[in-house]
């Protein structure tokens, strides 16, 4: 195998595959690229066998081949590289690589393609076409909120409903729940997939033009530009979100976003390293926003207007769970839904885009009065 090409392109595109190599694997070979040149094109392929990536690059071909090449490594040195022109060659019986540039030259060893996992060649009951903006909101208005808890694989991914008229994208974590509703989508059917959510994150990273996915009951497949990626879906099924959304939360308050995030953030420093808790107080016109941390004798207390005049009350709130919520809302302000003190509040922005409605919603902290 020979072939030569841009160093900044392969840096490029090995970035936005790297994501799916395994930090660590019990597949040691899951933690390598598989390289197969044909011709003037270049296919690199990761997987960590619930995700495939790979991109088709362009390059000068001078001889065909196929080796298995140590990611790590190769990513630290094509990064490290400055722009220039690098030539890759590996010997097809002992499996060196030696690449080379300009001003230099780099040896290491990769592995026969034979121990490398198959990637099947796959093709989708159903189809969608969303634009890289589209995309791109969807999965970074949802995702923030999607569960680590691997006992509960349903919300470990994101669960994409797709209907006739309209798109919803939907994460929770049990704390926190984000609906995200695209209504200029129309589908030709109904639908529903839990995508995971790294399999979604890889692909925002890589969104320039429109992108075609394909799924069907296990496998879902975007298509983007020059990069293709397959996942298995999450085959469970996702909880009843609709109905842990409050009808009842008729207290709204209306807030300058960017004033109550920083001073959720700043009284955050004050804050149980336990808890997190902060304390929203709030009255006709105004809201003060305080937390203590009993134990260290801190305490911090802000005081905003703001747009609310019903009865005095008070709620507790998570402040990593407020940040991230408010660091999600795009308006300059932010409209605020609360019941009680021991129910959900509703988050949204002030205005929807056009074609859009996205509803947050946070769980509150019991209180100690």
């Amino acid at each position: 195998m020979k072939f030569s090409v841009s160093s900044v392109e392969l840096q490029r595109n090995l970035a936005n595959i790297g994501g799916v190599i395994p930090q660590k694997s019990t597949l040691p070979i899951l933690e390598n690229f598989y390289f197969n040149v044909y011709g003037d094109t270049l296919d690199i392929t990761a997987t960590d066998l619930e995700i495939s990536m790979t991109v088709h690059l362009k390059v000068k071909g001078s001889s065909d081949g196929k080796i298995v090449v140590p990611a790590k490594r190769l990513l630290e040195t094509i990064r490290a590289l400055p722009s220039t022109d690098l030539t890759f060659k590996s010997d097809p019986n002992t499996h060196k690589i030696e690449m080379t540039t300009q001003n230099g030259q780099y040896k290491l060893t990769g592995e026969s393609t034979d121990n490398y996992p198959t990637i099947p060649e796959y093709t989708g009951q159903n189809e969608l076409v969303l634009s890289a903006d589209e995309l791109r909101r969807l999965i970074g208005k949802t995702e923030f909120a999607v569960s680590k808890d691997e006992l509960r694989p349903a919300m470990n991914g994101i669960l994409l409903q797709i209907g006739k008229k309209e798109l919803r994208a939907v994460s929770t974590d049990g704390h926190r729940l984000v609906r995200f509703i695209n209504n200029s989508f129309s589908s030709s059917k109904d639908a529903d997939v839990i995508i995971p959510v790294k399999a979604l994150s890889l692909v925002a990273k890589c969104l320039a033009g429109d992108s075609k996915i394909l799924f069907n009951d296990t496998h879902i497949l975007f298509s983007l530009d020059n990069i293709t990626l397959i996942s298995r879906i999450i085959e469970e099924k996702y909880p009843n979100y609709d109905s842990v959304i409050p009808l009842e939360n008729d207290k709204k308050m209306v807030v300058d976003k960017n004033q109550i995030l920083s001073s959720v953030r700043r009284a955050a420093l004050y804050a149980s390293s336990t808890t997190h808790l902060v304390r929203f107080s709030l009255s006709k016109g105004s809201i003060t926003i305080s937390a203590e941390d009993i134990d260290f004798g801190s305490e911090a207390r802000e005081t905003l207007s703001c747009e609310f005049s019903h009865e005095p009350m008070e709620i507790g709130f998570n402040s990593l769970y407020m940040i991230d919520i408010l660091s999600h809302i795009d308006t300059d302000e932010a409209l605020f839904m609360f019941s009680s003190s021991s129910r959900a509040a509703i988050v949204k922005p002030v205005t929807q885009r056009n074609g859009e409605d996205i509803l947050m919603l946070v769980m509150p902290v019991r209180l100690n009065i």
